[in-house]
Formats: C-alpha cells, structure tokens, sequence
C-alpha cells in the first residue's frame, strides 16, 4: 500500500477558520521512521483512527502522541515516529482560525499536544469517538463541521486588524516589516504584539519567519536549485549564513541535510 495523502476544502461559512481537512493513509513500511513536522503558522486537530504516532522530543525524551488532540503552534520542529499502520484525519486551522474555539490562552498550547478531553471535556471525547468510528472521510468531514458550528454559535469574531496582519504576511511570503505595516494601520507595535499573540499565539516577527521559511521549502521541493546562497537572496535572508541559522531552527537540520525524503514528507500537504 502506497502513502496515499487527500486534501479536501471546507464548508464555505467555515473558511475564515479552517484552511482545510487532509488525510494520510498508508503502512509503516512506507513512511520513514522520523518525520520532522516543520512550523507552519497553523493549529492542527489530528485524529488517528490508525494507529497512533511517537513524538520524540529535543532532549530525548520519547512519549506516545494521544488518539486524538490538537498541536499547538510550533516555533520548532516537531519529530514523530509511526507505531504501525497510518491513517489519520487531519483539520488544520489557518493562522488566525483557532481563536474561537478554544477555552485555553493560544500561548499555553505552543509546541504541546493537548488532548480533545483538555479542550472541550465530554463533548470532546465523544467528538474523538465519532470521528474514529465513521466509515469515510466524508463523514468525517461532516462530523466536524457538525461540531464547529456549533462551537462557533456563541463566540466572538476575530479581530480585523490580527485578519489584516495575517493576510499581509501571507501575501508577502513572510517578507514583513512590523514597523511599517504598525505605521500604515496606524496602530502601537507593542499593542499589535499583544494582540496578535493572544489571538494566534506567535508573534507577527514569529509568523513572518515561519512563512518565508515554509516558502523557502516549497522552493526546494519543486524547483531545481543551483545555489542556496541565490536561493538565500531570492527570499531577502541577509546572508546565507542567516538562512542556514533559520533554516536549522526551524527543521532541525541545514539545507543539505534536509534535502530528501524528510523534506518530502513534511510538505506533502503544503505545495501550494
């Protein structure tokens, strides 16, 4: 059985929050022992009705990941390992999209795996349990729509001017000037920082680094490169030691190292 990733869009009304849906399928043999997960600006609720992953952490320590949970923001990477047969379904929030649904400040969840119980209680254990017992990806999909609309019934929008910091950064492929855009909005940095961490639980700096490096990525998986050093420059690093220094804090590795199948992997769901 061969890795089998899909991809799937929202229901319309839910697009301000849910960038899209994917699911991974496929036997452990086919899927390298590590996987590294590269920071992406997005929060994730994953749910494994195969089996479940290991997720080994910078200091060592291996712990194995729940059933179903979401993954807070990254600001590193995070490596997880099959325990056997893959098949996952996956909701990956946009940057900004989370906010509405959750009873937990967006910072306490960064770079932590918190359980469906942690987060919605009751309703989200048998949310948990839905989603692994349904027969098809279809059913998935509608079983959590199901369950974000009516989460969403009661809750705030988002602010506009976190929507606009988003939308610029992202246009921009992470080449962001916090003091201009402040400027421009006629907003206090500080005050934009603040907002911007509480709502998305990076800040926009965080964000903007996270962008240009996932952009850089997508560089390198579908373009032929003859030099880092141009590619370093095509992306306004100031020099390609900078770029290797971002590089390495984000996936762990130098360009070179990570020029292969972990790249691969880690970007199957983000070519475009």
């Amino acid at each position: 059985m061969e890795l089998n990733p899909k991809t799937y869009e929202p229901n319309i009304e839910l697009r301000e929050f849910v960038k899209r849906y994917w699911t991974l399928d496929g036997e452990k043999e086919n899927i390298p022992l590590k996987n590294t997960i590269v920071p992406d600006g997005t929060m994730k609720l994953i749910f494994h009705y195969g089996d479940t992953y290991k997720h080994h952490s910078q200091n060592g320590e291996i712990t194995v990941l729940p059933k179903c949970f979401l993954i807070g923001q990254l600001t590193k990477p995070y490596v997880i390992e099959p325990v056997g047969v893959t098949g996952s379904f996956v909701v990956q929030f946009k940057p900004n999209g989370f906010l509405p649904f959750t009873p937990i400040p967006i910072k306490e969840m960064e770079n932590t795996a918190v359980p469906l119980d942690i987060l919605f209680g009751e309703d989200g254990i048998k949310l948990g349990e839905q989603i692994l017992n349904a027969n098809s990806t279809s059913e998935r999909i509608q079983i959590i729509e199901t369950f974000l609309f009516k989460e969403l019934a009661d809750k705030r929008t988002i602010d506009n001017i976190v929507k606009s910091t988003v939308e610029t950064i992202f246009n921009g492929n992470g080449q962001f000037s916090v003091n201009e855009f402040s400027k421009s909005n006629n907003i206090n940095r500080r005050q934009l920082a603040r907002k911007f961490s509480s709502v998305i639980g990076l800040s926009p700096k965080q964000l903007a680094k996270t962008i240009r490096i996932q952009t850089t990525l997508k560089i390198l998986l579908n373009e032929e490169i003859s030099s880092l050093t141009d590619l370093a420059y095509e992306n306004e690093y100031f020099d390609q030691a900078h770029f290797i220094k971002e590089f390495k804090e984000f996936t762990g590795l130098t360009p070179k190292e990570f020029f292969g199948d972990d790249l691969k992997m880690s970007l199957i769901f983000d070519k475009k």
